[in-house]
C-alpha cells in the first residue's frame, strides 16, 4: 500500500533544512527566509533549472535561491529594472515619452527617452521617484503564456513592428510575455517574481533625452557601481547605428529578411568593406600624426589579433614596413609570475610582464638597432628567443597588441607623442527591438566559447566558469584607460550572430542540467533563436570573424 507523505524536507542554499507541507509553493518558502536574504531573491533553481515561484512542491528537494550575483539573476535583474523604468515613464507621462534601450555601456544601459519635447533632469528625478515607488510596492511580474499569433497581433497594433516580426520568426506556438501593473512586454527571457528585489539602481542624466540605467553586477558586491562616462564608446555606438539606419537594417528581423531573400551575401560584403574602412582610418590618422607605435587593446574576444594584422597589411599596402609585437611574449618566466590569493597565476596584472625588457626592445627597435625578439612558450612557461635579430627601417611602424596597451605605464620609455592608442570591442549596433539590445558581453562570450572549443577543446561550462574572472581583469586593467584611446573601433559585424549561431548551438546543447551553467547555456540558446542561420562559406578568410570560427588567412 502506497503511503502518502504530508510533510516535505526542503534544503535551501546554506544547507538549512525546512519541514513544510506537501504542495507548499516556492513563494511560501521565500517567506520563511531571513528578511535580508528574502529581499534580494530574484529567482529559484531546482536541479539547476529556474522554477516558477508558484510551483507546488511534491517531494523532498533542494532549492537554490539566487540574487544578482548569479549569472541568471544578473540578466533577470536588468530585464526587471528595464520594465520598471518603462512602467514608471508611462505612469507619469502616458504616451508623451517612450524609452528606447540602445546598448550596454560599462556597468549600465544607455537609453534615449523619445518624445516631442526635451526630457530634462527634473523629468529624470520624477521617473526615479516613481521607479522607487513601484519597487517598494512589491508588485509581481505576472507571467502570460500567449499564443504567438495573438502576441504578434498585439505588438503590431502597438506599433512595435520589429517585436511582432521577432515573435513571428521564433516560430514558438506560445510566447512568454510579462505584465507589470497594466503594461505588457516581451523581454525574451525570465523576469524576477516581483519588483521588491530591484531596490539597488540609479538613473544617470547625460543630457536632454539621454540617460544611463545603472544597477549592481556580480563583481560589484551588491552595490550600484559609480557611473563613469565613456563618451568615445557612446559616440562609436551612435555612428554605427547611423550606418545601419542608412542601410535600412537597425533591427535583427531586417537582417533575417536579407537571409530569407538571399541578399545576405551583399550585406556581408558591405560589412567587411565597412570594417576595412575603419582599418584604413586607423592607419591614416596614425601616419598623419607621425606616430611610430600603434598600440592595440581590447577586452577578450574583441578580435585584437586579426585587427592588428589587418592594420599591418594596410600599412604594408602603402609601402610602410611593420613589425608586430604581442605583449604576451614578454611575460616573465612562470616561476617569477605573481599569484592570486588562491595560488593561481595572475597573468593579467602588469607585474606579470617584464617591462624592462619590453621597453628596452621597443626603444632599440625605434632607434634602428638590431633586437632578438622573445616568444613566450606557454607549455614550458619560459621565454624563448627567435634565432635571427630584427632591424627596422627608419619609417617602419611597430604594432603592439595586449591587455595593457592603453596604459601608458606599460611603455614609460616611449614618448607619448610617438604612440597611437586604439581601443577595440565588438559594439553590436543592431537591436533586437526598441527595448532589447544585443549585449556586447554576450557577443564576446559566444565568440570565446566557439574559439575555446575549436582551439583548446574546452567545453562551454569551462569557458563560462572563467568568464567572471576575465571580466574582473578587464574592469581593472582595460576599462579605466579607455578615455586615453586616440580611436575607438567597433569590431562587430552586423551579420555575425547568424554565423556564430551555427557553431554555438551544438556546443551549448551539450550542457545538461547537472551543470551549474545549464540555465546560462539555455539562455544563450534562446537568445540565438532570434537569428536566421548564415553559412560561413560566404565569409572572407581575412574577416575578423574567422579568428573565432576558424579558417583565417592570418592563422595560415
Amino acid at each position: 500500500m502506497l503511503i502518502m507523505k504530508d510533510k516535505l524536507t526542503i534544503t535551501i542554499n546554506n544547507g538549512k533544512m525546512l519541514e513544510v507541507a506537501v504542495n507548499t509553493k516556492i513563494i511560501d518558502i521565500i517567506g520563511l527566509l531571513p528578511e535580508n536574504i528574502r529581499n534580494k531573491v530574484i529567482g529559484a533553481k531546482i536541479n539547476n533549472e529556474i522554477m516558477d515561484f508558484n510551483t507546488s512542491l511534491k517531494r523532498d528537494t533542494t532549492i537554490n535561491f539566487f540574487d544578482v550575483n548569479d549569472l541568471a539573476g544578473y540578466k533577470m535583474y536588468q530585464a526587471g529594472l528595464k520594465f520598471v523604468l518603462e512602467a514608471a515613464l508611462k505612469d507619469i507621462y502616458k504616451d508623451e515619452f517612450e524609452v528606447v534601450f540602445n546598448h550596454s555601456i560599462m556597468r549600465g544601459i544607455h537609453a534615449n527617452i523619445v518624445g516631442d519635447r526635451a526630457f530634462t533632469l527634473e523629468d529624470v528625478k520624477r521617473v526615479r521617484e516613481q521607479m522607487s515607488k513601484i519597487i517598494l510596492e512589491d508588485l509581481p511580474f505576472r507571467k502570460l503564456n500567449v499564443d504567438s499569433k495573438e502576441a504578434y497581433n498585439y505588438f503590431y497594433k502597438m506599433g512595435e513592428i520589429e517585436k511582432s516580426w521577432n515573435i513571428h520568426n521564433i516560430t514558438n506556438q506560445v510566447v512568454l510575455l510579462y505584465k507589470l501593473e497594466n503594461y505588457i512586454n516581451y523581454y525574451y527571457g525570465e523576469m524576477p517574481y516581483s519588483t521588491r528585489c530591484l531596490s539597488k539602481y540609479d538613473l544617470v542624466y547625460l543630457n536632454d533625452n539621454e540617460i544611463v540605467l545603472m544597477f549592481p553586477n556580480p563583481r560589484s558586491k551588491n552595490e550600484v557601481p559609480e557611473y563613469v562616462h565613456y563618451g568615445k564608446i557612446i559616440e562609436c555606438f551612435k555612428n554605427e547605428k547611423k550606418w545601419l539606419e542608412r542601410l535600412g537594417i537597425p533591427y535583427v528581423y531586417q537582417v533575417n529578411k536579407k537571409v530569407s531573400s538571399s541578399e545576405i551575401k551583399e550585406l556581408i560584403r558591405m560589412s567587411e568593406v565597412n570594417f576595412d574602412s575603419k582599418i584604413h582610418e586607423i592607419t591614416r590618422r596614425a601616419l598623419t600624426l607621425g606616430k611610430k607605435y600603434i598600440m592595440v587593446a581590447g577586452p577578450s574576444s574583441s578580435g585584437k589579433t586579426t585587427t592588428t594584422k589587418k592594420i599591418a597589411l594596410d600599412l604594408e599596402a602603402q609601402g610602410i614596413k611593420t613589425l608586430l609585437i604581442s605583449v604576451d611574449d614578454y611575460f616573465k618566466n612562470r616561476c617569477d609570475t605573481p599569484k592570486n590569493e588562491d595560488g593561481s597565476y595572475n597573468f593579467e596584472c602588469m607585474e606579470a610582464i617584464d617591462l624592462v625588457s619590453l621597453n628596452h626592445d621597443l626603444k632599440a627597435l625605434g632607434d634602428g638597432e638590431e633586437v632578438r625578439l622573445p616568444r613566450f612558450n606557454f607549455i614550458t612557461g619560459k621565454r624563448e628567443y627567435y634565432e635571427y635579430p630584427v632591424k627596422l627601417e627608419s619609417d617602419a611602424v611597430i604594432l603592439m597588441e595586449g591587455l595593457h596597451c592603453l596604459n601608458r605605464e606599460l611603455t614609460p620609455d616611449i614618448p607619448d607623442e610617438e604612440k597611437f592608442l586604439v581601443y577595440l570591442s565588438p559594439f553590436m549596433p543592431l537591436n533586437i527591438d526598441r527595448h532589447n539590445y544585443i549585449s556586447t558581453t554576450d557577443l564576446r562570450l559566444i565568440r570565446r566559447m566557439i574559439r575555446d572549443n575549436r582551439t583548446r577543446g574546452y567545453d562551454v561550462s569551462k569557458t563560462i566558469d572563467s568568464w567572471q574572472s576575465v571580466r574582473r581583469g578587464e574592469e581593472k586593467y582595460i576599462f579605466p584607460y579607455v578615455h586615453q584611446a586616440d580611436m575607438v573601433v567597433n569590431t562587430s559585424l552586423v551579420y555575425e550572430l547568424g554565423v556564430l549561431k551555427v557553431f554555438a548551438e551544438p556546443i551549448l546543447y551539450s550542457v545538461d542540467n547537472t551543470s551549474v551553467y545549464y540555465e546560462e547555456a539555455r539562455r544563450l540558446i534562446s537568445f540565438l533563436k532570434s537569428y536566421f542561420p548564415i553559412s560561413s562559406e560566404y565569409i572572407s578568410d581575412s574577416s575578423v570573424l574567422r579568428e573565432f570560427i576558424g579558417g583565417s588567412y592570418f592563422e595560415k
